[in-house]
């Protein structure tokens, strides 16, 4: 990478938290996607009771491996077993330091035997890049960057229909069934004349397809699928719709890459660039430690437990073993008390005290939120991603906890805002903090009928 490196802008600032204090901000979404296409509350209606068509072709990036050793490279880095993985299959990859700490993730895809496409954030993307391009590997890879940093067209399209209704509306489109594709795998099909890759997922709890191909198409597609889904109730989502979907299902979408220490990761970080998505990364929330590595995960802390297998090496191994054995977190859904909620927003009406620090609903996305969960005034996890669930009327958060507190039911506490009710981020209002009840569900916090 180009410019200043990574490590060279964490020696100037000497600080690593501080540095990512300051950094970023609320996440800017990109403008082809609407915030709303009718209101919030009606699209996540429509979620959870007919249909939704979601684009997720602008915010998210796209890398592409081939070669020989792309398959090798891969099962050396993720954690994930890859015994069986066929062309037509996919997998959340999973990828860890030498110490087990999760980087992050991806959902990847084999298109080919030597060739395969993993979308979603850069710092797996980074990771693997990084091990393409220094080990003696013979593959070729490329990141195709979410078109809001570039000035590009995306490489592929991809839209999601989710819902209830969501195979009725793509069995409208396709001519032959869907219904024999397995959870987490896709099939090529026909719309309107072109190849399109449907995988079968859902981010609404029920039966969905995450539809890809060439971004010239993407018109195309989109109006065969509104059209077909009319009768269906289908609605647009909007960015601001989509984000409370990913906390119920339990997938923690921001984190603090494990990258930022240790001698071994000292060449990943010379490689890196420091305007990378790891140089401005955000640590907000009311949890701080003046060690980096305290906000540092393994995959076990954050429920990923079922995507590491010891069927092969890969890096990280060694650690994840250790402490699988006895491990010390797991992932749960926290319930905030309603009152305490409630306070939140009231505090914005009280003249003579400072406001809680706010929240801009169904989900306010600011940098990565780190809260520590207390339970008898000790701090037993932390709370991660937060959001409004409208179908049940709660807000909820995604925490890594303690195990022995984390039986559904279990009372705890966390602090909102941030240490001190200050933030060095000159985007944070001042304000103070507050103690918000909450009760532990398991997570997701859905009926899974996928």
């Amino acid at each position: 990478m180009a410019d200043r490196s990574l490590q060279t802008a964490l020696d100037a600032a000497q600080d690593p938290v501080g540095m990512l204090q300051q950094a970023g901000g609320r996440w800017v979404w990109p403008q082809e996607v609407k915030r709303e296409y009718t209101n919030w509350m009606d699209e996540l209606r429509a979620a959870r009771e007919t249909c939704v068509l979601a684009d997720l072709s602008h915010h998210q990036m796209d890398q592409v491996i081939e070669g020989p050793d792309s398959f090798d490279l891969l099962t050396n880095l993720c954690t994930n077993s890859f015994e069986g993985f066929d062309v037509g299959k996919a997998k959340q990859a999973i990828f860890c330091n030498p110490d087990g700490k999760f980087i992050g993730d991806g959902v990847l895809q084999r298109l080919e035997e030597e060739k395969f496409v993993m979308s979603g954030k850069v710092p797996a993307a980074h990771w693997l890049a990084y091990h393409a391009e220094t080990g003696e590997y013979d593959v070729s890879e490329t990141i195709y960057p979410k078109s809001s940093k570039t000035d590009d067209d995306p490489h592929y399209y991809t839209y999601q229909v989710q819902g209830p209704n969501a195979l009725d509306v793509m069995q409208e489109i396709v001519d032959e069934s869907l219904t024999d594709i397995p959870f987490f795998n896709f099939k090529r099909v026909t719309i309107a004349g072109e190849e399109v890759r449907a995988l079968r997922h859902g981010m609404a709890g029920e039966i969905g397809f995450e539809l890809q191909g060439p971004y010239e198409h993407a018109d195309l597609i989109k109006d065969v699928i509104l059209e077909a889904g009319d009768e269906y109730d289908i609605q647009r989502l909007g960015t601001r719709a989509y984000e409370p979907l990913s906390v119920k299902l339990g997938w923690v979408t921001t984190h603090v890459p494990a990258i930022y220490t240790g001698e071994a990761m000292a060449e990943y970080r010379e490689w890196l660039s420091a305007s990378s998505y790891e140089g401005t990364y955000s640590i907000a929330g009311s949890y701080h430690s003046d060690d980096i590595r305290d906000y540092y995960v393994s995959p076990i802390d954050i429920g990923y437990d079922h995507m590491v297998e010891f069927d092969h090496e890969f890096i990280g191994r060694e650690a994840l073993e250790t402490e699988a054995a006895d491990p010390d977190r797991t992932r749960v859904t926290l319930v905030w008390d309603d009152e305490d909620a409630i306070g939140i927003f009231a505090s914005l009406f009280d003249a003579d005290a400072l406001p809680h620090k706010s929240i801009d609903l169904p989900r306010d996305r600011w940098g990565g939120h780190h809260d520590k969960v207390l339970k008898d005034g000790e701090v037993v996890g932390v709370s991660k991603s937060f959001a409004y669930s409208y179908s049940d009327r709660e807000m909820i958060s995604i925490c890594s906890i303690d195990r022995e507190y984390s039986e559904p039911g279990t009372e705890v506490t966390f602090v909102w805002g941030e240490d001190g009710g200050q933030s060095p981020n000159p985007t944070v209002e001042a304000h103070s903090q507050t103690e918000i009840s909450a009760t532990v569900a398991p997570s997701p916090y859905l009926d899974d009928s996928r």
